[in-house]
């Protein structure tokens, strides 16, 4: 066997240039699959931060249906419990409580339908964007200061500046009854993303109580993780905990399950590809071990026809191609760390782009893993084994005359 091994790392050697620039081949390629792999995991994160941090909190508890009807009267059930266990939450960074309502605004120039938000100021900086997203005037003072925050195309559709006086019309809780309310633009914000901008308002949440006269029930709490992940499990009890009596909790993946959608599917195309990558390794080991083996015909046949037994010559094929898929593990590994550091550091400018109805709003940067340094290159290794099969079985049938009648 120990022979064997020497006679396979020596005809590996024995051409090095076709060895290095097979070598390189896998390896790039090696390289770009733990770079796709972790632009793949970048692009993910980004686009889950973003979707959360931005309003929507990485889960939130509602009354049952309030998502389908938004009900006025569909409020969260004993809400103060709730909170006080969620102070307790070792899983829960942040919360914050917000009540929803359809309201009017209505200026001097015109009217806006908007989905009217009353939020807490302070607990409300840690759970989303809102106050970074401030383009003008300043972001809501704590206590019931009678300002809003309109987005900036309602704000173009009101003519609304700051200061100017606008009108919010609701449905009171339980009765019906229209209320109304007159506040001043307080601050305009600008999200990037067109429905919020044009259908989204926040004013304290005091005051959103009063005019819906809910007392001092909520309709939402929006939650922040310690660990994001763990707002995608479905499978962890706190879901259950406080999906009762008449409440639901829910993570990111069931409140946007359009982009838990495009996550699986790439999830999906992340496996097709990955396969046609180390179907493209197979290719180019086998080539590489044909070449090696029509160069070395003679040898072979020599070989053969002093005794040495098919097994031993498929062996001495498949210790060529471990061989070569080591050195080109270790480039690849090379190239592949080289890569990730450098883009780590710089990052991926895809701002701007919208993909499942998330708009990136921040560098992409790969994420290294320990697994894209130690599952794919052990891939590369069995694909490599793999396509070494079809050149063993060959010169393992190889017969001394053939061997050396082809060598002529």
């Amino acid at each position: 066997m120990k022979l064997l091994w020497k006679l396979a790392w020596r005809n590996v050697l024995r051409n090095k240039r076709r060895t290095v620039l097979s070598g390189i081949a896998v390896g790039i390629t090696l390289a770009s699959l733990i770079f796709l792999d972790g632009i793949y995991i970048g692009m993910l994160d980004s686009m889950i931060r973003t979707a959360t941090d931005t309003f929507l909190g990485q889960g939130q508890i509602h009354a049952e249906g309030f998502r389908d009807t938004l009900e006025v009267e569909k409020t969260i059930h004993d809400s103060g419990s709730v909170i006080k266990s969620l102070g307790a939450e070792g899983l829960v960074s942040g919360f914050s409580e917000r009540t929803i309502s359809i309201a009017m605004l209505s200026s001097a120039a015109g009217v806006n339908s908007v989905l009217l938000y009353g939020i807490d100021p302070e607990a409300e900086r840690n759970m989303s964007m809102i106050d970074e997203a401030i383009i003008e005037g300043t972001y809501l003072p704590p206590g019931d200061s009678g300002r809003i925050l309109i987005g900036s195309r309602a704000a173009e559709t009101l003519e609304a500046g700051i200061g100017d006086r606008l009108v919010i019309t609701v449905a009171q809780a339980g009765t019906g009854e229209l209320s109304q309310d007159m506040v001043r633009v307080g601050g305009i914000f600008h999200m990037g993303i067109r429905e919020i901008d044009s259908g989204m308002a926040f004013i304290n949440i005091q005051r959103a109580r009063k005019l819906l006269a809910l007392g001092h029930a909520s309709h939402e709490i929006a939650l922040r993780f310690k660990n994001i992940r763990d707002a995608g499990d479905r499978s962890l009890t706190f879901w259950n905990k406080y999906s009762r009596e008449g409440n639901e909790a829910m993570g990111w993946r069931d409140l946007m399950p359009q982009l838990d959608g495009v996550i699986e599917l790439a999830d999906i195309s992340s496996v097709i590809t990955s396969f046609l990558v180390f179907c493209i390794v197979a290719v180019i080991i086998i080539h590489t071990l044909f070449m090696s083996l029509y160069e070395r015909m003679f040898e072979f046949g020599v070989l053969r026809a002093l005794g040495t037994r098919p097994l031993s010559m498929s062996l001495i094929i498949f210790f060529e191609a471990a061989s070569l898929s080591f050195i080109s593990i270790l480039i690849g590994l090379g190239f592949g760390f080289i890569v990730m550091q450098i883009f780590s550091a710089y990052g991926i400018n895809y701002k701007g782009i919208e993909f499942a109805g998330v708009t990136i709003n921040e560098l992409i940067y790969p994420v290294m893993t320990f697994r894209q340094f130690t599952l794919f290159p052990v891939l590369i290794f069995l694909f490599s084994m793999a396509a070494a099969l079809y050149p063993a079985v060959f010169a393992a049938r190889l017969t001394p005359a053939r061997a050396m009648k082809r060598s002529m």
